[in-house]
């Protein structure tokens, strides 16, 4: 008998690729012997480029017009002659709802609403995204109808992950042996730009977060990252924060850095602060401490999902009423669910983290 034929589904965005890792997991335990593939849009494709659970990942580029309309026929028909026996749409977007219903496979998994019902063969309640409830919580529903005594899942054992490759910890090792002297082994590193404007923290606060965490100890350094498109804001926050310190550099800006590299670079890092994008949860997939700046998000729903034992702060204005939101339009108009988050509170998140950190390193020692 040929072995079952999997494929999951999840076109963007690199945090939600990374949320669904956990589901890939489950899916491998549950068929050991499946044929388990992964189609996912170029962009967040290196999340999964090299996931052990996985035998295949089909990466495709985000299309616009009658190009798409092309390309998405002949993936149709691609997807229809791989003959799967179960698809399982983890995104839910148009896109993807036509993709799993051009499979034809038996069994067509996905969330209900959205007037997508007619791609599926089964569908699944979605959890409204503003629910406090954990995302992988959330995308792990869908397998219930596939294996309905799975149970819930656990971040002890179904932690989310990426796999570092040689190439990438190669390139990473090599950029820091070209730092200053007394760039420390383990640098600090703050990703200070954030996909889109409701979820990013003020480049002159992190300038100052920058430079005070410079100061409070001679042998302290920070290593700037952002995403490809706002290399402008990390050289803008190193230029301020180099200003705050009488013009000793505070912080070291990496440049262009891919999703693989990011990753390596954070795993080699005493400490990672950012917002709640694709880069956090990047960072959760490694054992280094976080500190996460949730704005219109929930810790509940976006912290990072992994060993409860790992260090997580998560720093965030409570008691907003506007918060939670859809993250289409800032009400009160200040996005003050961010310009509130104060430096003293993420500088006071940080110190803890590496507080007990070091604590957790003594403990084992």
């Amino acid at each position: 008998m040929w072995p079952v034929r999997i494929l999951v589904i999840r076109l963007r965005l690199v945090g939600d690729v990374v949320f669904t890792t956990p589901v890939v997991r489950a899916l491998r335990r549950a068929w050991p012997d499946a044929h388990l593939a992964y189609l996912v849009e170029c962009a967040a494709a290196p999340i999964v480029a090299h996931n052990p659970h996985l035998d295949e990942v089909i990466a495709i580029d985000r299309q616009r017009g009658l190009s798409r309309v092309r390309a998405d026929l002949a993936l149709g028909w691609r997807l229809r002659r791989s003959r799967y026996d179960v698809v399982v749409d983890l995104h839910g977007g148009p896109r993807a709802a036509l993709l799993t219903w051009m499979s034809r496979a038996p069994r067509r998994l996905g969330y209900t609403g959205q007037g997508r019902a007619w791609a599926y063969t089964e569908q699944v309640h979605r959890a409204p995204d503003l629910r406090p409830r954990h995302s992988v919580r959330n995308q792990w529903d869908i397998l219930a109808p596939l294996l309905p005594s799975f149970g819930e899942p656990d971040p002890a054992d179904d932690a989310v992950e990426m796999v570092e490759t040689a190439a990438a910890g190669s390139y990473v090792d090599a950029w820091l042996a070209t730092l200053p002297p007394g760039y420390p082994a383990r640098p600090i590193v703050m990703h200070v730009s954030a996909g889109n404007v409701f979820r990013r923290w003020p480049l002159d606060s992190f300038a100052e977060l920058a430079a005070r965490l410079s100061s409070s100890f001679p042998d302290r350094r920070i290593i700037l990252t952002s995403g490809p498109s706002e290399a402008d804001a990390a050289d803008a926050v190193a230029m301020a924060a180099t200003a705050r310190l009488s013009g000793r550099a505070g912080a070291v800006v990496t440049g262009d850095t891919t999703l693989e590299q990011l990753r390596a670079l954070i795993a080699r890092a005493a400490l990672y602060i950012g917002g709640d994008s694709g880069p956090l949860h990047v960072a959760a997939t490694t054992q280094t401490p976080i500190v996460g700046l949730y704005g219109p998000t929930l810790p509940v729903r976006s912290a990072p999902w992994r060993q409860p034992s790992l260090v997580h702060e998560a720093v965030e204005v409570p008691d907003l009423p506007c918060r939670p939101c859809e993250q289409r339009v800032c009400v009160p108009g200040d996005f003050r669910c961010l310009t509130r988050i104060s430096v003293d509170a993420v500088l006071a998140a940080a110190e803890r983290a590496l507080w007990r950190a070091r604590d957790a390193a003594d403990r084992k020692g």
